[in-house]
């Protein structure tokens, strides 16, 4: 019986993994205009981590985090997501003792025990973005606007982006009792999970999906109606600066996000191209966290996306690999220089494809048009006599007459 991947785990294959390049070399352009540093951090950590950091209550800890004790009992998991690690690398190495005001990305593997389903897998990869130290709306409209950047350079017109405060520790509370006030009829309608959650995490009845919850939580009291006034000023002031500079945005008042650790100002990356409405890009402030973790009492906010559903949105779009030439050659001699000038010309920064076996040329103009390469120079005696050969610019069906070396050729083929 032939082995199988794991349920959930997954191949990217040539075709999809050059979508993946793009996607990452996008964000690190933008991150880095941005004034953005990668930091890696490990999969494997103390599963205290992200008990502390993500809420006991959460869906996360109590029930998709892979966990298990290692050979020395110590209890690890691997990440479910990165601002905890990203967080625990900022304390550790004392980061903020340089400069409190950390500006951090990161790309790799999470890893969520759930059912698999479109876009969403159990070994799933996310490219996030954490800023520490600033308290300033500043900061939150520069995330944001950062955020849409990066999307339109992706040539995408969606996913749109949808915000909303939860408050802070000073007046989320008071939110918190009105909401249970008003779901308390109504908990015959919530989804098992939800009133599990009534008493240590209601809010996340706002954002359920079972249609007993959508039910129940319409006309629910909106957090916004509970603002402080410093958490008031600080989402206006957001919203401000997100209308300066152009950043479109809609309020969304049911938007809560998964994890405990949020403050003020939330948001998401929505699209419908995928189905449903469905999120590929969520975060917001974080304004404990680093103190909960022992670190020092500093801000921060920070988002993370879905790598496998941002490549669904670019599914229309052509990523595959293209040389830059391909070289045909007849006869064992025209295949030594033909060897030779595709690694004088690969040296040179040219991608370069020819057969590795003497076959027909028939054979070989064949494998030139299944790599799609830009250009075919075609040798054999003849050109090998003349010291030139036929250069052929496929898309525009024209040839002409290169010489046979590497620098000649670069020429013609990056000049195209």
């Amino acid at each position: 019986m032939a082995i199988t991947a794991v349920k959930g785990f997954n191949d990217i294959l040539p075709g999809e993994v050059e979508k993946w390049q793009y996607i990452e070399r996008t964000a690190r352009r933008i991150f880095e205009l941005y004034g953005l540093s990668e930091i890696r951090i490990p999969i494997l950590e103390k599963t205290e981590l992200f008990c502390r950091s993500i809420g006991d209550a959460t869906d996360i800890v109590e029930k998709e985090m892979y966990s298990f004790e290692d050979k020395g009992e110590n209890k690890v998991t691997m990440r479910p997501e990165g601002t905890a690690s990203v967080m625990r690398a900022f304390i550790e190495h004392k980061l903020y003792a340089a400069d409190p005001i950390a500006r951090l990305y990161y790309m790799g593997p999470m890893f969520r025990y759930e059912r698999p389903q479109k876009g969403r897998y159990r070994q799933f990869h996310q490219i996030g973005v954490e800023l520490t130290g600033v308290t300033a709306p500043t900061v939150d409209a520069q995330v944001l606007t950062m955020l849409s950047h990066f999307f339109a350079e992706l040539g995408l017109d969606e996913p749109s982006l949808q915000i909303n405060s939860l408050g802070c520790p000073e007046c989320r509370p008071r939110y918190r009792e009105a909401l249970k006030s008003f779901l308390f009829s109504r908990l015959e309608l919530l989804c098992e999970d939800c009133k599990r959650r009534y008493e240590t995490n209601p809010l996340r009845a706002l954002d359920c999906k079972s249609a007993g919850c959508i039910e129940a939580t319409k006309g629910a009291p909106s957090m916004l109606e509970y603002l402080c006034a410093d958490c008031d000023d600080h989402f206006s002031k957001t919203k401000g600066l997100l209308d300066l500079v152009g950043t479109r945005y809609a309020i969304n008042e049911r938007m809560v996000r998964g994890l405990d650790y949020y403050t003020r100002t939330t948001f998401e990356m929505v699209t419908t191209m995928l189905g449903a409405q469905s999120a590929v890009a969520a975060g917001g402030r974080y304004d404990g966290l680093i103190a909960e973790l022992g670190g020092p009492k500093l801000p921060g906010i920070g988002f993370a996306m879905g790598v496998e559903r941002v490549a669904l949105l670019l599914a229309e779009k052509e990523f595959a690999r293209r040389p830059d030439l391909f070289i045909a050659f007849m006869g064992e001699e025209a295949q030594g220089t033909a060897y030779k000038l595709m690694t004088d010309l690969q040296r040179k920064g040219a991608s370069v494809e020819m057969d590795y076996e003497v076959k027909s040329l028939k054979s070989q103009m064949r494998r030139s048009d299944k790599f799609n390469a830009r250009y075919t120079l075609i040798i054999g005696g003849d050109e090998l006599a003349r010291g030139t050969a036929p250069l052929k610019n496929m898309a525009a069906g024209t040839q002409e007459e290169v010489a046979l070396s590497a620098e000649a050729i670069y020429e013609q083929v990056k000049k195209g």
